[in-house]
């Protein structure tokens, strides 16, 4: 498993060239994403999901944070998956971001009708839901917009998952999911990125490397 920590400090002139790249090929892959029609998200979800449940880390976990889904940006819908694990035994976590201060939290639900809805189409666990303390997640998935084979990925640009997931892994495995599209050969990393150890599409299944 690859370090999930790794610091890249490049040139003050490098870096700006790096996040104007990073936010190019955001907007690209949200418009690419978007014209994905909403049956195809659904089958390749589901075909994520089957290789999510082969996945040696996942599958021997019995612990595991995912993510709710926003369809209106057709995310990766995990929903199915959430359900089944549950009904194995399994503890499921979804995030929280405390909008004040911008920290994200993993709480275990066991009922996902009291998830807490958005009109922006967000859904996250209640406070009041038991916390996920660092340790006891064996697997975490991570949703992404775009990524490469070295695990680099690109988000939102907040940097929630980047911040947190130093807590987590290891001992827990993390796995990005994304259409096979979204998968590059490179995207650029920027100073406090943290690279996945996993990534999984519809088409593929990746333990991440950096090239030799």
């Amino acid at each position: 498993m690859p370090s999930q920590g790794q610091r890249f400090i490049p040139s003050s002139a490098e870096d700006v060239l790096r996040r104007r790249v990073k936010a190019e090929l955001r907007k690209r892959m949200r418009g690419l994403r978007k014209a994905l029609p909403l049956q195809a998200c659904t089958e390749r979800s589901n075909r994520i999901s089957d290789r999510l449940q082969a996945l040696a880390p996942f599958a021997r976990a019995r612990a595991v944070a995912l993510f709710w889904p926003i369809e209106e940006r057709h995310e990766v819908d995990l929903r199915p998956l959430s359900a089944s694990l549950r009904d194995r035994g399994l503890q499921v976590a979804f995030p929280l971001i405390d909008p004040e201060t911008g920290v994200m939290t993993f709480h275990f639900v066991k009922d996902t009708d009291r998830m807490i809805g958005e009109a922006s189409g967000l859904h996250e666990p209640s406070p009041e839901e038991p916390l996920a303390l660092p340790g006891t997640l064996d697997a975490i998935v991570v949703p992404t917009l775009a990524l490469d084979p070295r695990g680099h990925r690109i988000g939102y640009g907040r940097g929630y998952y980047d911040r947190t997931l130093p807590a987590f892994a290891p001992p827990a495995s993390t796995i990005a999911v994304a259409f096979d599209f979204q998968l590059l050969a490179e995207v650029p990393n920027t100073e406090g990125d943290v690279r996945v150890g996993w990534v999984v599409t519809d088409a593929r299944t990746l333990e991440a490397h950096e090239p030799s």
